[in-house]
């Protein structure tokens, strides 16, 4: 068994996390993650603050085990933080913007987690009291930033005492094995865990990242207006090669007002928000690209539609061949790491 600072800090069994996955991350991926000894995490954006609370009381019925949530700090965030401190979520995991909530979490015992993807940003979630920081290195689905995991772990382990959780490019134990070497506390794995037989990815974009290598993934900004890295398929070839989505974001924006369950004056008040946001704000062009390439992730994985349709993945989907159970995934890639770091012992031991 690897036990490490982020194994003890959650009260889990294995130094494991599920990516908090816009549209994936549903409460049967996350309980089962962590019923197999891993954190899993319950990803709220798709939820208004009611769903997003009875989703947690579905995940308390799955397991008794600690759990995350993860909350985008824009528009809505106040909300749904509210509702994660008043339902005492052991683990509150945050993307963007800055913590204002983390003495409230840690005075019902919780403990909360930063998403980052610069070391400086690492530094900074650590100073504000964050009790681990996420790194997440350029292989990564969706946001991660121009340094790879190899260079940008060990140069935040050296700058923050808090865990580290590595992101980017890790999917076996061979990777868990590295990323402990570089100073992290453990892995989180996105592309990998939606990859098993128990992920609500829909079979046809599970058969196109069995097929996939390691160069078939697409960095652009044109997916939702930030730099994000996506699988190589019809619809991101479209969306690379078109101009600005105009009509499609217009549509878009009609169909995640619905889903979010908004009137038409909350929902310009969210998107006036986002625009305000200080060094976090999202511009109205970067929203027509966001609102136009979420309801295109939403057909890849829910619909399975390859000609329109996108899905997030990282470069580690070129290293992935099979769909086990999560189970089994989290028990090969703890027996691995074992075996990796006793056969470097091994390598190294003095005559």
């Amino acid at each position: 068994m690897l036990t490490t600072r982020m194994t003890e800090l959650f009260g889990i069994e294995h130094p494991i996390m599920l990516a908090g996955m816009n549209w994936i991350t549903d409460p049967d991926l996350v309980a089962v993650v962590c019923n197999a000894g891993g954190l899993g995490v319950f990803a709220t954006a798709r939820c208004t603050p009611d769903e997003m609370r009875e989703n947690l009381g579905m995940i308390r019925k799955l397991t008794t085990r600690p759990f995350g949530v993860n909350v985008i700090l824009r528009a809505g965030a106040p909300e749904k933080i509210k509702v994660a401190i008043e339902e005492k979520v052991p683990i509150v995991n945050y993307t963007l913007g800055k913590p204002w909530f983390i003495d409230q979490v840690h005075a019902y015992g919780g403990k909360v987690i930063g998403t980052t993807a610069l070391a400086k940003h690492a530094v900074a979630a650590a100073k504000l009291g964050c009790d681990a920081v996420i790194v997440t290195g350029h292989e990564a689905a969706a946001h991660g930033d121009k340094a790879t995991s190899l260079v940008l772990i060990p140069i935040a382990a050296s700058a923050v005492k808090v865990p580290i959780i590595a992101a980017g490019g890790f999917y076996d134990g061979r990777g868990l094995a590295a990323a402990l070497s570089l100073g992290a506390e453990g892995i989180s794995m996105g592309t990998r865990f939606m990859l098993t037989k128990e992920c609500l990815l829909h079979e046809n974009f599970k058969k196109l990242c069995l097929a996939a290598t390691e160069q078939d993934t697409v960095y652009d900004t044109v997916f939702d207006g930030m730099l994000g890295r996506a699988l190589k398929s019809k619809g991101t070839e479209a969306m690379q090669k078109r101009g600005f989505p105009l009509v499609e974001a217009f549509k878009a924006a009609g169909q995640i007002r619905k889903v979010l369950k908004l009137t038409y004056p909350q929902f310009i008040a969210m998107s006036f928000k986002m625009m305000t946001a200080g060094e976090d704000s999202a511009s109205l062009w970067a929203q027509a690209r966001q609102g136009a390439g979420t309801v295109r992730a939403m057909k890849g994985i829910y619909e399975g539609d390859l000609e329109e349709g996108i899905l997030y993945a990282g470069q580690a989907v070129g290293g992935i061949n099979d769909i086990p159970t999560v189970k089994e995934l989290i028990e090969r890639v703890v027996a691995e790491a074992e075996q990796t770091l006793a056969s470097l012992h091994s390598k190294v031991r003095k005559k």
